[in-house]
C-alpha cells in the first residue's frame, strides 16, 4: 500500500535574508512512494537538482498554518472565488518569498493524501525549471502527517540551534500540537477545514450548530455534508442542518426499514478501509452482493434494488419528489427511516439508491456503524468514491459489461449495453476509463486507480 513520504531539506548557505531564513535555507527534496517529485534544472547554470533552494522557515510556517486544511479539506471547488482561496491553503507556490516552489498541489479524500504534481506553469525566465512530471501521487494521510510533523521539528531544530527559539513559527508549531492533541478542539478544527475555512473564519455560533448536529446523526456524516458544501463555496452558512435534513425527509422522502435492507453476513473477506483504494473496497462488497443474491451478469431490477434498500420501488420511479442538493437516508430509529434522492432521472435515482445501499451496507466496516445519517455527495472523499464503485458494480458488473462490448468501445455500443442494464452513458464511460478500456483525461475519481492500488 503506498505510504512512503518524505520531505528533506539539505542545508545550503546563503548571506541575505532574515536570520530565520538564513538558518533554515537549503535544497528542498519531496518524494513519494519512491518518486522524486521536485526534481529540476537550475536555469542559470544550467545543473539537474533534487529540487530547488528555498527557505524552509517559509515552507514550514505555511505548512503549519494550513495544516487542517491541508489534511482535511478535499479537491478544489467549483466555485472560482472559493477555488482561488483553496489554492492559497493547497498550492505549495503559496508559500511564497520569491521563491521557485515546486508546483505541488496537497490535498486529501478523507483516507488519503493526494500530492499532484505538475510541471512549472511559465518556465521562462525561473530560477529553477521544475520538472514535475504530471501525476497524483497517494500516501496515506498518516504518512503526510509524518512527513510534515518531521520537517517542522526538523526546521525548529535548525532555528534553536541558532538560538532562534521564540519565533512566529515556534507558536505556530504548538498551537498546533494542542489543538491535535485535544479531541474537542481537534473537531471543530476539522469541520472548519471541511467546510473550506481557515482557522477561526467560521463564526463560533455557526461552528457549534455544526457540531451540534454532528453529534446527532454522526461526525463522519456531517463531515461529508461540509465537504459538499465547500466545493460549492457555499460557506459555513451554506451548509445544510440536520433540521433542515428532517425537513427534506420529511417532504420529499420515502419510507424505509433499515432491518429490511441488504446486508453482508460477514465483511472479513474485504479488504479493510483506508489500505486499499476505494473502488476496490466498493467493487468487491458490490460482488459480494451480487453472488449471494445470485444474479449472475444479469440487470437489477428496480424492485430487487428497493428491496435491497428495505424500501418500495416508488422511490426510484416517483421523480416528482426529489431533495436539493444531497440524496440520503436518515434512520429515525431500527425499524424506521426515510430516504431522500436528488436526481429527476431515472437512471440518476437508481444510482443514488445504490449509493445509499453502499454506505449502509458498508458503515460498520469504514467505521461509522452508529450514525443516523447516510450522505451521497457530489464530492469525491474516500466514502463517497465507495459509494460510486458499489453501485456502478451492483448495477451493471464491469465483466458482464466488458463482454458485452467486446472489444468496441463506441459510444454507440457503450449507450446499448447502459440500456441494457438501466444506467446512464457516464457510468459505463467512468468504468472503461477506470479499468483503462479507454483513454482518456483522468477518471472522476479523486484519487483514481492510477494512483492507488
Amino acid at each position: 500500500m503506498p505510504d512512503r513520504l518524505t520531505i528533506s531539506l539539505a542545508p545550503a548557505d546563503i548571506d541575505a535574508g532574515s536570520a530565520e531564513e538564513q538558518a533554515t535555507f537549503g535544497l528542498l527534496a519531496i518524494t513519494a512512494n519512491g518518486r522524486l517529485l521536485t526534481e529540476g534544472t537550475d536555469t542559470e547554470n544550467r545543473q539537474l537538482r533534487d529540487g530547488p533552494h528555498v527557505s524552509g522557515y517559509a515552507l514550514a510556517e505555511w505548512f503549519a498554518w494550513n495544516w487542517w486544511r491541508i489534511r482535511w479539506e478535499l479537491g478544489r471547488p467549483s466555485a472560482e472565488d472559493a477555488a482561488s482561496r483553496w489554492d492559497f491553503a493547497h498550492r505549495m507556490p503559496a508559500a511564497g518569498e520569491g521563491y521557485a516552489w515546486p508546483n505541488i498541489t496537497l490535498f486529501s479524500d478523507g483516507q488519503f493524501s493526494i500530492l499532484d504534481s505538475r510541471p512549472s506553469g511559465n518556465p521562462e525566465g525561473v530560477l529553477f525549471r521544475y520538472f514535475g512530471t504530471q501525476s497524483r501521487n497517494a500516501v496515506q494521510a498518516q504518512a503526510l502527517e509524518n512527513a510534515i510533523d518531521g520537517f517542522l521539528e526538523n526546521i525548529l531544530a535548525r532555528l534553536d540551534g541558532r538560538k532562534l527559539r521564540a519565533t512566529g513559527l515556534h507558536r505556530l508549531w504548538a498551537e498546533l500540537r494542542e489543538e491535535r492533541g485535544n479531541p474537542e478542539i481537534a473537531r471543530f478544527r476539522r469541520l472548519e477545514a471541511q467546510l473550506g475555512c481557515d482557522p477561526d473564519e467560521a463564526s463560533e455560533n455557526a461552528m457549534q450548530r455544526h457540531l451540534r448536529d454532528a453529534a446527532a446523526l454522526g461526525e463522519e456524516a456531517m463531515g461529508e455534508v461540509a465537504a459538499d458544501t465547500a466545493f460549492y463555496g457555499l460557506g459555513p452558512g451554506g451548509m445544510i442542518s440536520a433540521e433542515d435534513i428532517a425537513e427534506i425527509a420529511d417532504g420529499s422522502g420515502f419510507d424505509a426499514a433499515p432491518n429490511d435492507a441488504v446486508s453482508l453476513s460477514g465483511t472479513a473477506e474485504l479488504p479493510r478501509a483506508g489500505t486499499v483504494a476505494a473502488w476496490l473496497l466498493g467493487e468487491r462488497a458490490a460482488r459480494t452482493i451480487r453472488e449471494r443474491e445470485r444474479l449472475d451478469g444479469q440487470p437489477v431490477s428496480d424492485e430487487t434494488l428497493a428491496n435491497f434498500a428495505g424500501t418500495t420501488r416508488n422511490a426510484v420511479s416517483d421523480r416528482s419528489r426529489h431533495s436539493n442538493g444531497i440524496s440520503f437516508a436518515l434512520d429515525r430509529d431500527d425499524r424506521h427511516a426515510r430516504l431522500s434522492l436528488r436526481s429527476r432521472w431515472e437512471t440518476g435515482r437508481r444510482f443514488e439508491l445504490a449509493r445509499l445501499i453502499g454506505d449502509r451496507l458498508l458503515s460498520g466496516h469504514t467505521g461509522h456503524p452508529t450514525e443516523r445519517l447516510f450522505p451521497a455527495t457530489r464530492t469525491y472523499s474516500y466514502r463517497q468514491q465507495i459509494q460510486r464503485a458499489f453501485a456502478a458494480e451492483l448495477l451493471c458488473p464491469f465483466a458482464s459489461a466488458d463482454e458485452m462490448l467486446g472489444g468496441d468501445y463506441s459510444e454507440d455500443k457503450q449507450n446499448d449495453v447502459a440500456e441494457y442494464f438501466n444506467v446512464s452513458p457516464m457510468t459505463i464511460r467512468t468504468q472503461l476509463r477506470n479499468k483503462r478500456r479507454i483513454d482518456e483525461e483522468e477518471a472522476l475519481d479523486i484519487v483514481g486507480r492510477g494512483a492507488v492500488s
